[in-house]
């Protein structure tokens, strides 16, 4: 029988503290969730392993050391509201459950979404609230945010999406141009972001945040 538990600590150990995330809250969540219980049924034993676990249709859970980072240079804080996009069966977001105040967990797959909220029930993320939407259309009604993650890349990211970041607030996303790369930190202050570079990460483009393509004849 598999010892999930031994996998997690593990995964901290050699994916997650070596990737210079220390952060307590971090460290602690994935030490604390179930990622076994957050993939689909058949990919259970590859859990922990040190990369995306694909759900399907271009999705994955991010490997566990690309979310740390994410989460790590977004440094969320417990009287924060975050809201988490593209959150597959809610791994993420049982992880920022343990750091943030509440979690908007928005997910357009409604049987993910399902299987998202019975798993995080099951956890007991009691502060996080699953939602059944188009990724690039977020969650207005519950914001602005303090925070905003992708759980996977963007070519580009729809106003929309930004208007919901609360004044002060900041967005972390994988941005992809062609195979490279990189993940970036946007600041807003008083309406305008800021981005910079934090490090290189791949993942598949989530639907609704491809660039738009130029016609040409």
């Amino acid at each position: 029988m598999t010892d999930f538990a031994k996998l997690r600590t593990m995964m901290v150990d050699t994916q997650v503290r070596p990737s210079d995330v220390t952060k307590f809250p971090i460290i602690e969540a994935m030490l604390t969730v179930a990622r076994e219980n957050f993939v689909p049924a058949a990919q259970r034993e590859a859990a922990y392993v040190g990369e995306h676990v694909v759900l399907g249709d271009r999705r994955v859970v991010l490997d566990p050391r690309v979310l740390a980072k994410m989460l790590d240079i977004l440094d969320i804080q417990n009287d924060e509201l975050v809201l988490d996009i593209g959150v597959g069966l809610g791994y993420s977001s049982a992880v920022i459950a343990r750091m943030a105040q509440a979690v908007i967990a928005v997910e357009s797959n409604e049987a993910w979404a399902s299987d998202a909220a019975a798993a995080l029930s099951d956890a007991g993320a009691d502060n996080v609230v699953v939602e059944v939407a188009a990724l690039a259309a977020g969650a207005p009604q519950h914001g602005p945010y303090d925070a905003i993650v992708l759980q996977g890349a963007v070519e580009d990211i729809p106003a929309a999406i930004l208007d919901q970041v609360k004044d002060g607030g900041r967005i972390c996303a994988i941005f992809l141009d062609g195979s490279l790369g990189i993940v970036r930190m946007g600041y807003k202050i008083k309406g305008k972001f800021t981005w910079r570079m934090a490090f290189n990460a791949t993942a598949p483009v989530l639907p609704g945040f491809e660039a738009e393509r130029a016609f040409a004849l």
